[in-house]
């Protein structure tokens, strides 16, 4: 499994970037059922949105919930974590973008959860949907059964019609700092045992251009190389990916 996937934060003190995370704290101050059902993510690719969309499916649904938020340990959060929870449907909107798509989806939204609390939908690239599409989500969104949760993610939040954003929480996801992205790639690197210089991580965390998965995915690149790796190493790599690149 690759090293992004693998280090995916999974509960809310894990998540890298702090204003999500504040965010997130933020709604342990209530209770499940006086959450916000719907929630509108906004950022650029790679910045965290999907890893967040999970953390809220595991707040409503966690079985040994803390103060802290989920455990990440419960059979709950397991199967979330996995992609395997029957009570957390996941929808690229990118290839399911049409009304027959939507409509499937408010068939099925009247249908108690399999065996959590509440059932979550997560719907990447929202602003895909066509206007047909956005039409019958507004429906769903207006008046949902109190099981439901949404968590809407775009790249494009211009793209997505006033009167679906208007019924959801907005979390803006902005891209990484090279700080932030340093510390991921630290972390990810002692746990994989692998010997890297200051100024390697330094210059990893910058080409990443602000995404977190970018950064897991560059270290993952250089990590094959057998010895320390350095600054030299690393510029060597991603210039030899960059030439090959401009080839195809």
């Amino acid at each position: 499994m690759s090293f992004y996937r693998t280090y995916r934060p999974q509960v809310i003190d894990e998540i890298d970037n702090p204003e999500v995370r504040e965010r997130l704290t933020e709604l342990l101050t209530k209770d499940r059922k006086d959450l916000p059902h719907a929630f509108f993510f906004t950022g650029p690719k790679g910045t965290g949105k999907t890893t967040a969309a999970r953390v809220i499916a595991k707040l409503f649904n966690c079985e040994k919930s803390t103060k802290a938020g989920p455990c990440g340990k419960c059979e709950q959060c397991q199967s979330i974590a996995k992609g395997s929870s029957l009570d957390v449907i996941e929808m690229d909107a990118a290839s399911n973008r049409g009304i027959d798509e939507i409509r499937s989806l408010r068939d099925r939204i009247n249908l108690a959860p399999a065996s959590a609390g509440y059932t979550v939908y997560i719907i990447d690239e929202v602003h895909m949907l066509t206007t047909e599409a956005f039409n019958a989500l507004l429906k769903t969104l207006e008046e949902p059964p109190k099981h439901a949760v949404f968590v809407l993610a775009t790249t494009d939040a211009h793209k997505v019609p006033d009167t679906i954003t208007s019924r959801c929480v907005p979390f803006r996801f902005n891209r990484a700092g090279d700080k932030e992205l340093s510390n991921v790639i630290t972390r990810i690197a002692r746990q994989e045992i692998i010997a890297i210089d200051d100024d390697a991580v330094a210059l990893i965390a910058h080409s990443a251009d602000g995404s977190f998965r970018d950064a897991a995915k560059l270290l993952e690149q250089v990590s094959f190389h057998k010895g320390k790796i350095t600054k030299d190493v690393v510029q060597k790599i991603l210039s030899l990916s960059d030439e090959k690149l401009r080839s195809e």
